[in-house]
C-alpha cells in the first residue's frame, strides 16, 4: 500500500470504501482492517467485524492509538480491548445497568474501614474542637451577627472531623483480574478497566465512581508531599484540624519572632526557604525548624507564605473568591462585616479552620506592632495575594483586585474575635 503511515502495519489497506472494507472482512467475527477516508484524506477508520456487522470507528494517533478515552500502544491491543468491551456490554447490558443499584460498598470493605477511622478520630479530635469553641465563646459579638449564626459557626467547627472530601479518581490499568469495591463485579478490559482514588486507593468501575459518597480518607502512604498538596487531603491524611506546616511554623514564629522588625514583610534567603520546604516534604511532623538550624525567623515566615502560595486551591477558595471581593466593595462597615461573615461560612471546613488559626496568629503579630511595625493593613498587603487568587489566571484581574484582597485580610485580622 502506498503512503502507509509509519505507525500502522499490514492492517492498513489505503483509501477504500465502507463497502469494500465490509467485503474484505468476509463476515469473520473479530476481524479488522484500517482504511483511509475517501471523503477526508488523512483521516483514518478502524473497520471491525462484531455481532454479524461491520462497525466503523474514527481512529486517532498522538503517540498512542485511540478511538475514545483509552490510549493503546498497538492497534492489536486497541482491538482486543474493544472486543472484550463490546462482548460484555452486548451480552450483559441489562446486568451492567443494574450493577450500581445494590452496592456492597456500605456493608463491607472500604466503608467498614472508613467507619473505624472516623470513630477513632472522633474520640481524639472532638475534645480539641470543643476547647476551641469554648475559647471562641469568650469573645464579644456584634449585633449584626446573630447568636444563631454564631452557634451555627461553632457547630460547624465542632464537626470538623466529619467534613466531606471527594475521591480523586484517575483512570487505572489493573494487572490481572480485579473487582470493583463499590458493586463487587468484575472489572473488564485489557487496560484502563476502571478508576483508582490516588488519595485513598479505592478501586471502582468508572460508572460506579459517580455513585461513591464523598467520604475519601486519604492514606499517608499515598501522599507524596506536604507542599503543593490539596489542603483538605493533607488535613484528612494526618487526622488534624489544620495542615501541620501551619501549626509548626506558627508555633516557631510565636516562640521567637513576634517582635522581629518587618515580620512577614522581610524575605528570607530563597534557598533556605526551599530547604525548609524539602524538610517538610521529607520529614513531615518530625521536621526541625528550630533556631539552631534556621536562626533567621524570616526563613520560617517565608516557608509558611510559600506553603499558602503553593496550594492548588487557595485558602480562600476559587469558589468564594468573587463573593469576598464583592463583600469588600460594600461601603457600610457593618454590612461589609456581615457579608464577609456569610462568605466565610461557605469555605470548606479545613480551609475555614486554617484561616481562623492564621488570623488569630496575625492578630498577635499586630499586638506587637510597636516592635515589628506590622499592623493589619501591612499584613493585608502581604497576605492578600497569598491567601486568595482569582479563578482565571489574569494579571489584569489580579492587579485590579489587589486593594480588595488587602482589605479582606485586614478585616479578617481586625475582627478575628467576631468573624470566627
Amino acid at each position: 500500500v502506498e503512503n502507509r503511515p509509519k505507525y500502522y502495519g499490514r492492517e492498513f489497506h489505503g483509501i477504500i470504501s465502507r463497502e469494500q472494507a465490509d467485503e474484505l472482512l468476509g463476515g469473520v467475527e473479530g476481524a479488522y482492517i484500517l482504511r483511509e477516508s475517501q471523503r477526508q484524506p488523512g483521516c483514518y477508520t478502524l473497520a471491525l467485524r462484531f455481532g454479524n456487522q461491520t462497525l466503523n470507528y474514527r481512529l486517532f494517533y498522538d503517540g498512542k492509538h485511540f478511538v475514545g478515552e483509552k490510549r493503546f500502544e498497538s492497534i492489536h491491543d486497541l482491538v482486543t480491548d474493544g472486543l472484550i468491551t463490546l462482548y460484555i456490554e452486548t451480552k450483559a447490558s441489562e446486568y451492567i445497568s443494574k450493577m450500581t443499584t445494590n452496592p456492597i460498598y456500605e456493608h463491607i470493605g472500604y466503608a467498614t474501614l472508613l467507619r473505624e477511622k472516623v470513630s477513632r478520630r472522633l474520640s481524639r479530635s472532638k475534645n480539641e474542637a470543643r476547647k476551641a469553641s469554648v475559647t471562641s465563646e469568650e469573645h464579644p459579638t456584634v449585633e449584626k451577627i446573630s447568636s444563631l449564626v454564631r452557634r451555627a459557626a461553632l457547630t460547624h467547627n465542632d464537626n470538623h472531623f466529619n467534613y466531606e472530601k471527594t475521591h480523586n479518581f484517575k483512570v487505572h490499568t489493573f494487572r490481572g483480574p480485579h473487582w470493583c469495591e463499590y458493586c463487587a463485579n468484575f472489572m473488564w478490559g485489557l487496560i484502563a478497566q476502571g478508576v483508582r482514588c490516588s488519595d485513598c486507593g479505592l478501586n471502582v468501575h468508572k460508572q460506579c465512581s459517580k455513585h461513591v459518597p464523598n467520604d475519601c480518607q486519604p492514606d499517608l502512604k499515598r501522599i507524596k508531599k506536604v507542599y503543593c498538596c490539596d489542603l483538605t487531603t493533607l488535613v484528612k491524611a494526618h487526622n488534624a484540624q489544620r495542615p501541620m506546616v501551619v501549626d509548626i511554623c506558627i508555633r516557631e514564629i510565636e516562640a521567637r519572632g513576634l517582635k522581629s522588625e518587618g515580620l512577614y514583610r522581610v524575605s528570607g534567603f530563597t534557598e533556605h526557604i526551599e530547604d525548609v520546604k524539602m524538610a517538610f516534604d521529607r520529614d513531615g511532623e518530625k521536621v526541625d525548624i528550630s533556631a539552631n538550624l534556621y536562626p533567621d525567623i524570616n526563613i520560617i515566615t517565608g516557608a509558611l507564605k510559600l506553603y499558602f502560595r503553593d496550594l492548588p486551591i487557595p485558602v480562600i477558595t476559587y469558589d468564594t473568591y468573587s463573593k469576598f471581593i464583592e463583600a469588600a466593595k460594600i461601603s457600610n462597615a457593618d454590612e461589609r462585616l456581615e457579608a464577609v461573615h456569610e462568605v466565610l461560612m461557605l469555605l470548606p471546613p479545613a480551609h475555614y479552620e486554617t484561616l481562623r488559626y492564621l488570623m488569630i496568629h496575625l492578630k498577635k503579630v499586630t499586638m506587637n506592632e510597636k516592635d515589628n511595625f506590622m499592623n493589619a493593613e501591612n499584613l493585608g498587603i502581604v497576605f492578600g495575594p497569598t491567601l486568595m487568587r482569582p479563578p482565571e489566571d489574569s494579571m489584569l484581574t489580579t492587579l485590579h483586585d489587589m486593594r480588595y484582597q488587602k482589605l479582606i485580610v485586614q478585616i479578617l485580622i481586625e475582627n478575628e474575635d467576631v468573624l470566627f
